[in-house]
């Protein structure tokens, strides 16, 4: 016995071919009616439930606020900080009272909780009204913030 003489013991029998005439006509052993005894039945694409859940309503892309912002008390800066010291970012970010947020500096806002005392300089950070007065009223500076600059500005 060779290769080419070995035959597989059910090598004649045949794939039954459904639907043409004979024993399984008509309705072909797939019942009557609905998406199970179609001809090329599909189900619904799984992309199409993903689509179907994105809002349709406008402004659904935007988030809240785009940039990254960090929040320092007044009273937190009182015991970090010396009486005379210039408050920036930077400053925060060596005292480590700020960190980084995914890799940029955050935008800094002072909130007015606890007294101030020491006469501070703030320099580049947002500030509410009620520190802004705690501060000018310990005869601290505050300077305005001047816009930030993006990647894109030269």
């Amino acid at each position: 016995m060779r290769l080419h003489q070995i035959k597989a013991k059910h090598s004649d029998k045949k794939r039954r071919r459904i639907g043409r005439g004979g024993k399984r006509g008509t309705y072909s052993g797939r019942g009557m009616k609905g998406q199970k005894s179609r001809a090329s039945r599909h189900y619904e694409p799984i992309i199409r439930g993903l689509i179907k859940r994105y809002p349709k309503l406008r402004g659904y892309r935007f988030g809240a606020s785009s940039e990254p912002i960090a929040i320092v008390n007044l009273e937190i800066l009182q015991k970090k900080f010396d009486d005379n010291a210039i408050i920036c970012p930077a400053s925060l970010l060596d005292k480590e009272l700020i960190h980084k947020m995914k890799g940029q500096m955050p935008v800094v806002k002072i909130l007015g909780e606890g007294g101030a005392t020491k006469k501070f300089t703030i320099k580049g950070c947002k500030i509410s009204k009620q520190a802004e007065e705690k501060v000018k009223k310990a005869g601290g500076r505050v300077m305005k913030n001047e816009k930030r600059k993006n990647k894109n500005d030269k």
